[in-house]
């Protein structure tokens, strides 16, 4: 089983003014468990603009995506934002 959860497609307007350095990159998130031990993991996908299919792709466990998780709360709280929940 593979579902998508989500994606964002890279727009110019993605970069801060003067990140003339910055990657175009465009991020998506799956489900899937289509691996030996069938179990389910989180896949993100992270590509550079104009390299479809050459992207980084990472399969992570529960555990990974609760500490992504908590690492993006801590940047928005360290930056001023409202975490949401």
């Amino acid at each position: 089983m593979r579902r998508s959860i989500d994606d964002h497609p890279f727009s110019e307007d993605d970069l801060p003014e003067g990140a003339d350095d910055a990657m175009r990159l465009s991020w998506a998130v799956a489900i899937s468990d289509d691996y030996d031990d069938a179990e389910p993991r989180v896949v993100l996908t992270v590509e550079e603009l104009g390299s479809p299919g050459a992207g980084l792709v990472a399969h992570l466990t529960p555990e990974m995506t609760r500490r992504l998780r908590v690492a993006l709360r801590d940047a928005l709280r360290e930056i001023g934002e409202d975490p949401g929940s």
